[in-house]
């Protein structure tokens, strides 16, 4: 029998409450799950992430079939070389559903692809209301209107004020809005000391099931699986936020911008992939934090950083995602057109930062923020490497990468290349401000406080060339101004050794 309606569930689209089932009639009705291989191969996507995608969406699919709920799962050696739009269509020839429902894709060209498939067929095409966000997108199509630029903290603290978290009547709990001064902490020469691990979630049959196709089916891509242990279910998912908020989530605040060799997860949650496929509850995550420190378990700062990030900064990318998409991905505001380097996919790189950070990224797929931010994207924005080729490296090789959550962060928070729509000022520093947050600068050959010679750190050598090249962009902007003096005392004669040491490293790193 044809089913009436069908429910796409995507890979991000594994949320228990999905308003996508909550009409479903078991009766008549289909969910159906599409592995394909151009998911996977539309990048070099990181094995580590294939794994945890297609794992959770299997888990996901067992889950439906024991509350009793019609699942057609099409795997991936199934799907052969065909895109999830063929293989879709193929069973919407075959089914003949009156309707076609599903959560928001998380990338606008395959949703466009999809919508334009049920017109093409004469199927109704219903995109449901997300409850992996907070706030539907409407509500920042509105706050956004009229505006040139998005600033986070306006957004923040609207959101802050519609939603009454955080808040004492009108006013922010605690009399500050946000506590990112207090956060800003390092572990300095002795390190961080013992930290303890997040909890860990060994493959079972099902996942290790999976992994053995990934390794069949995608030999040649990049990275491990040997430490794969993310979490794969909305229960495990649930239990990796309950260690957190106990282990981390105290000392997470002052040292959220902190990095040591070696260190994989320091304070942070590791939460962001169980959240993008549908796995946790933002709300859940904020109403934990916030009932940790109403017990007085973490500090105001902590749980204010930690509530940021979500309620702030995930719905923040979201909506300039929606809003800016398609023109969005061509933005090149910067002028860069450097390759990336293809020690990029090997972390064979004398740098000890770049060195750690990519090796780590590429055993484990993971690396936090500040690393992502100021360390491989920081340097790709120096080098001048062309947007569209980071954004594409960071959506491979990271696990909890969507493109409506990596690309906002890539080209607009890391590369400047929207122009300043999303930040305020490109985020750039030379070594020394690596060496004050970290530890690895004591274990590199190159000095951070020197830009030329053969001991200069190619990270500062770079920053004081970006300076050169974007002086009449930047040196009259209200918050760059003084980086841009300091480029004025430096005489001709170094500005010029600068440009050159700057143009044979691009020479040297284009070499593939």
């Amino acid at each position: 029998m044809n089913a009436a309606k069908l429910v796409l569930l995507l890979g991000d689209h594994l949320d228990p409450h999905s308003a996508a089932l909550s009409e479903l009639d078991p009766a008549s009705d289909l969910c159906v799950f599409i592995e394909a291989r151009s998911e996977a191969e539309q990048v070099w996507s990181h094995k580590a992430r294939i794994v945890l995608f297609l794992s959770a969406m299997r888990h996901f699919a067992a889950a439906l079939r024991e509350r009793g709920l019609p699942v057609l799962y099409v795997t991936l050696p199934e799907s052969c070389g065909e895109s999830l739009v063929e293989r879709l269509e193929q069973i919407l020839l075959r089914q003949r559903p009156t309707e076609l429902r599903c959560a928001q894709p998380g990338t606008w060209a395959l949703r466009e692809a999809i919508r334009a498939l049920c017109t093409r067929l004469g199927i109704d095409y219903r995109e449901c209301e997300d409850h992996r966000f907070l706030f539907p997108l409407a509500v920042f199509t509105d706050w956004a209107q009229g505006r040139r630029q998005y600033r986070m903290e306006h957004w923040y603290r609207f959101l802050r004020q519609r939603s009454g978290i955080l808040m004492q009547g009108d006013e922010p709990r605690g009399g500050r809005w946000n506590y990112d001064s207090d956060n800003r902490r390092s572990f300095g020469r002795a390190g961080p000391g013992w930290i303890p691990e997040p909890c860990s979630f060994p493959p079972d049959a099902i996942t290790q099931e999976v992994m053995a196709m990934v390794e069949r089916e995608f030999p040649e891509h990049p990275g491990s699986l040997h430490r794969f242990d993310w979490p794969v279910t909305a229960a495990q998912a649930e239990e990796a936020l309950n260690d957190f908020l106990r282990h981390r989530l105290p000392s997470f605040g002052h040292f959220q911008d902190a990095t040591w060799p070696g260190e994989v997860w320091l304070y942070h949650s590791r939460l962001s992939a169980a959240m993008n496929l549908g796995l946790l509850d933002p709300r859940r995550a904020i109403d934990g934090a916030i009932a940790e420190l109403d017990a007085g378990r973490a500090s105001l700062a902590a749980v204010e950083g930690f509530v940021r990030q979500i309620l702030g900064w995930r719905e923040y990318v979201r909506g300039i995602y929606w809003r800016e998409m398609p023109h969005y991905l061509e933005r090149n505001a910067l002028g860069a057109e450097q390759p990336l380097p293809a020690w990029y996919w090997t972390g064979e790189i004398e740098m000890a930062c770049l060195r750690d950070v990519l090796q780590r990224t590429l055993e484990t797929g993971y690396a936090h923020h500040i690393e992502r931010l100021m360390v491989t994207g920081l340097f790709a924005l120096l080098l001048g490497v062309r947007p569209q080729a980071i954004h594409e490296w960071f959506l491979a090789i990271y696990v909890d990468a969507v493109e409506w959550v990596e690309l906002p962060n890539v080209l607009g928070m890391s590369q400047y290349a929207d122009g300043g729509m999303l930040a305020s000022k490109p985020y750039v520093a030379s070594g020394q401000y690596l060496q004050r947050m970290g530890g690895h600068c004591q274990r590199c050959p190159y000095r951070p406080e020197q830009a030329t010679g053969a001991d200069a750190c190619p990270f500062t050598t770079l920053y004081w060339d970006f300076l050169q090249r974007h002086q009449e962009t930047f040196s009259k902007h209200p918050r760059t101004a003084l980086q841009w003096r300091n480029l004025e005392r430096k005489s001709p004669a170094e500005l010029a050794a600068i440009r050159a040491q700057a143009a044979d490293l691009r020479e040297r790193y284009t070499i593939v």
